[in-house]
């Protein structure tokens, strides 16, 4: 896989808590994570299609389920270069914050509670990328790709419609 496009494929986890153990120069924890954020981005777009009650969160969520599956792609043909074993699924926390969006299921609250978990989640993650950027181990993961993701800090724009 290109250089440039490797960054790219590590912009969109919403649920960066899995970077919490993975080392910012270390590259396999890091693959595997990104790999778990995938996954949950995936089932929790899978599941605003089921539970959102507004054309917005659908729509988001479908969104999220073709690029996620897309960037996931790239990430698991990097990890078999690199020989990192990937996990089957999310992590547990990833697990358990979908849990309590879909307790709302069916309700504007979930809609909210959802759009505002993506949000919050994808800032987060674009920090951590930065710091992998920074301190990367390798050359994929120090170089921003041109027109790459935004960075870290950066907030996305509000949904209409809620």
């Amino acid at each position: 896989m290109a250089a440039a496009t490797m960054p790219a494929a590590l912009a969109g986890i919403s649920a960066p808590s899995a970077f919490a153990v993975a080392a910012a120069t270390d590259d396999a924890p890091f693959l595997k994570a990104i790999h778990q954020g995938n996954l949950a981005e995936i089932a929790a777009g899978q599941d605003a299609g089921k539970n959102a009650t507004t054309a917005c969160a659908k729509t988001v969520g479908a969104t999220l389920v073709r690029d996620h599956r897309k960037l996931d792609a790239d990430v698991k043909a990097l990890a078999g270069k690199l020989h990192v074993t990937l996990t089957a699924g999310p992590s547990p926390a990833q697990e358990q914050a979908l849990a309590a969006v879909r307790a709302k299921a069916g309700t504007s609250a979930y809609d909210v509670a959802w759009l505002n978990t993506e949000a919050t989640g994808h800032v987060e993650t674009l920090a951590l990328i930065d710091q992998k950027w920074e301190r990367g181990a390798t050359p994929w993961s120090r170089r921003p790709p041109p027109g790459g993701p935004p960075r870290g800090g950066e907030t996305p724009g509000t949904a209409p419609g809620l």
